[in-house]
């Protein structure tokens, strides 16, 4: 299908409403645009400059997991969350009781993406892979009563009430067919479809369908970082895209409702790779920016530990890359030591200028990786 071509559905008339039944994506995909396939090779390069960062940079596991707490918290945000960064890296204790609610959907998003990740190495990306996500994400959190882990088999809708409703997808009767075309889409091999350009389909058709009650946004968000790791575009989960769509909130949701009511996969599309080739050489910039950091810290702080404390620093350094707010009591369990010396060590690199004591307390005191944290605020 030329995309010129493309239809994006029809309403389908229901007792007292109208739901927007998507046509099925699994068929050929022809693109004959200049401008979209210039920007398509854009977002393709940019994209293996970040695998190649992502092959060279050492312990590179230790700063995925920082980009997966911002992608849990951008994604979640886009979803009415307040929790920051910052917050995501806390325990729950030294939160507020007003703030632990936000807290908790961004910890199950945590959890969500660390177990798809994990669970790519046994399972393709699939309808039960993206069900078993789904299952972790709601659970324990608002929305644990809307059937965690498995599709809707009522009708759901984007708004204030189904009578009001900005959009309403498809009726539940449709999510199953809807879903198995989604899936086989994404590994058809009998159609050519470059990489991105399938995704970008295929997060626009997760989103219109809305198979769950609740968690489409985040879960449909993940999926893009999933894919790009499943189909060796990326050989780390390095590119999540919820920043650069909460930072573009309007235009990402008016694209998605172009595509619906006005047909516009084009525009969509753009919208889609500007976001991926942005994203990608922000990232590729964090990474060198983080390489920069790690050498001057190795180079200069960790020199200034004696070689019977060597082992203690480094330790807390790896420890510091992946989650960079820490306290003592944590501190102690990174370097299997005594509290004394946790906080002995946690005073030097104080001193060092590398962490910084947020809560100006006595007690329950936490320190933070400034310098290292504020890249992932950009």
């Amino acid at each position: 299908m030329d995309l010129g071509d493309y239809h994006a559905g029809k309403l389908e008339d229901r007792y007292e409403y109208r739901a927007f039944l998507p046509t099925p994506v699994r068929h050929e995909w022809s693109i004959a645009d200049a401008e979209l396939a210039e920007l398509l090779g854009r977002a393709d390069r940019a994209l293996g400059e970040l695998n190649a960062f992502s092959k060279l940079v050492p312990d590179i596991d230790f700063f995925i997991a920082m980009y997966v707490t911002k992608e849990a918290t951008q994604s979640s945000r886009i979803e009415g969350t307040q929790t920051t960064v910052e917050d995501a890296l806390k325990d729950a204790d030294d939160l507020d009781p007003e703030e632990r609610d936000d807290w908790g959907e961004v910890q199950n998003y945590i959890h969500a993406i660390r177990s798809a990740i994990d669970a790519l190495e046994r399972l393709p990306l699939s309808n039960r892979l993206l069900r078993d996500t789904h299952a972790i994400l709601m659970s324990g959190v608002r929305g644990q009563d809307k059937q965690p882990g498995e599709f809707r088999v009522s009708q759901n809708w984007i708004g204030v009430s189904l009578k009001n409703a900005v959009f309403i997808p498809p009726h539940h009767e449709h999510v199953p067919d809807l879903m198995s075309d989604l899936e086989q889409f994404l590994h058809d091999q009998r159609h050519t479809v470059h990489p991105l350009i399938r995704i970008a389909i295929a997060h626009y058709q997760f989103e219109t369908i809305h198979p769950f009650l609740d968690g489409n946004g985040r879960l449909g968000r993940l999926m893009i970082s999933l894919y790009l790791t499943s189909s060796g575009l990326l050989t780390k989960p390095a590119l999540y895209l919820s920043d650069y769509f909460e930072r573009n909130k309007t235009a990402y949701v008016d694209h998605l409702m172009a595509v619906r009511q006005g047909h516009h996969m084009r525009e969509w599309l753009i919208f889609f790779l500007a976001g991926v080739e942005e994203t990608a050489k922000a990232s590729a910039d964090v990474f060198s920016r983080i390489l920069e950091l790690k050498a001057r810290v190795d180079g200069e702080v960790l020199p200034r530990f004696s070689v019977r404390r060597q082992a203690n620093a480094q330790a807390l350094m790896r420890h510091l890359y992946a989650r960079p707010v820490v306290d003592v009591k944590q501190a102690t369990a990174v370097i299997e030591g005594t509290s004394n010396t946790a906080s002995s060590l946690i005073n030097d690199l104080v001193g060092h200028d590398v962490l910084h004591e947020v809560t100006k307390q006595k007690r329950n005191r936490l320190f933070v990786f400034t310098e290292y944290l504020s890249l992932f605020r950009k």
